[in-house]
């Protein structure tokens, strides 16, 4: 089993929509791909936004876990947080 990058495949507890992504190889790319995109934004973002952008990830995983073994509602979940994730990376105020 692979390693998803937001929780260890490995864990004996995994939730439902853990095992799902840890099964899955293109559930566990999206998630890669997720985690990796918010890590890098919540460097780039301002100290004020990072609080916001950390609620908005707890109440996607929220959501993500609802879908627990849906392998549809994942795809569905990932698509959306990826959309949100571009447009607070198109939303950082750069310098000329």
């Amino acid at each position: 089993m692979a390693s998803a990058a937001s929780f260890d495949c490995e864990r004996a507890d995994l939730a439902p929509d853990e095992k799902m992504i840890c099964d899955n190889r293109s559930l566990n790319d999206a998630d890669v791909k997720m985690v990796t995109t918010f890590d890098i934004l919540t460097t780039l973002v301002a100290m004020g936004n990072r609080d916001k952008l950390k609620e908005e990830q707890s109440a996607w995983l929220k959501k993500r876990q609802a879908c627990s073994e849906d392998v549809a509602c994942l795809q569905e979940a990932y698509a959306e947080r990826m959309k949100k994730l571009d447009e607070a990376f198109n939303d950082i105020t750069r310098p000329l």
